[in-house]
């Protein structure tokens, strides 16, 4: 079969700290619940429940994601602050075979004028300071805070002590793990905590992230932002300044786009609508694409590095 774009039903997440943002992005969302995450692409082990995607369209319409995929590509909308959390260090990992790193990337896509990000320890932070902090409630006086603004992007290498602020909606992209130990969780006492697993994975070195926004660059009808290049993936945002067409060409590795403003269409010998929220997998070797894209739409492109994935 030629390879065509693929678009995926949206696995929704109900969670304490969720909303109903998503609604604008084009999820259906049940009534009377509040929905915290939208996995757009999701290719988990089968022991995690939900954790495959259903493609949606083409031949393959109603066929499971089963590739391996290396990313796992999400929407979180916190109506409330998310718990602070760590995924597993490199080092954990090495210990404990069942836990996977889980390194990602917020893209920030709407926000509260005083909405946060908390990434990181402050600096000289200790694991004692840090136990005492939780016992006595006061974990956010010794985390980085960040008051975020739409359009920016944060890179979070796992190990990195990070919460997620009430108010701010983004896209996530990440390593392909479902992996959290929650060190504190606001005053909320229905979820488990791990502050001793987080203790072994906290990066306590005091290595201060750099979170420089990149300039963005026009050339011709375009204009792209280079966010990251991580070793897991790269990310960059691509906005039409006029009504244009995006040639999709994509070699030995497959490429994942995100609509983030606007409504665009590919045009394929199995074409789509892409709206608002639309997330593809362009396969390898995909040819003869190309996505309209009247002036003001946006998406985002994930891209992994060479070798990591060949399909």
């Amino acid at each position: 079969m030629e390879p065509y774009p693929l678009t995926f039903t949206p696995i929704l997440k109900e969670k304490v700290w969720g909303g109903r943002t998503l609604e604008k992005f084009g999820k259906h969302l049940p009534a009377n619940c509040s929905i915290g995450e939208s996995w757009e692409l999701a290719d988990l082990p089968t022991s995690i429940p939900d954790g495959k995607s259903i493609i949606a369209n083409g031949p393959l319409a109603g066929t499971l994601l089963d590739a391996s995929f290396p990313l796992l590509i999400k929407f979180l909308d916190a109506c409330d602050n998310l718990s602070v959390q760590v995924h597993p260090s490199k080092a954990y990992a090495s210990r404990h075979p069942e836990a996977h790193l889980k390194s990602e990337a917020w893209v920030i896509l709407d926000t509260t004028p005083n909405g946060l990000i908390y990434v990181g320890l402050k600096e000289g932070t200790t694991e004692e300071q840090l136990r005492t902090a939780i016992e006595n409630d006061v974990v956010p006086e010794v985390l980085n805070a960040i008051n975020v603004g739409k359009g920016e992007c944060y890179y979070l290498p796992s190990g990195t002590c990070h919460a997620l602020g009430a108010g701010v909606l983004v896209a996530e992209v990440q390593t392909p793990s479902d992996t959290t130990f929650r060190v504190w969780d606001w005053g909320r006492t229905g979820r488990e905590m791990h502050v001793d697993k987080a203790m072994e994975c906290i990066d306590f070195t005091g290595e201060q992230l750099m979170f420089n926004q990149p300039a963005p660059l026009q050339s011709g009808s375009f204009v792209t932002t280079h966010f990251a290049s991580t070793p897991f993936f790269s990310i960059e945002r691509i906005e039409s300044i006029e009504d244009t067409s995006l040639e999709l060409v994509v070699d030995a590795t497959p490429v994942v786009c995100m609509v983030v403003e606007g409504n665009a269409r590919i045009e394929h010998a199995v074409p789509i609508d892409t709206p608002l929220g639309t997330t593809i997998l362009l396969p390898a070797g995909l040819t003869n694409a190309t996505m309209h894209m009247p002036k003001g739409t946006a998406v985002l492109r994930f891209d992994l590095p060479e070798k990591q994935y060949q399909a």
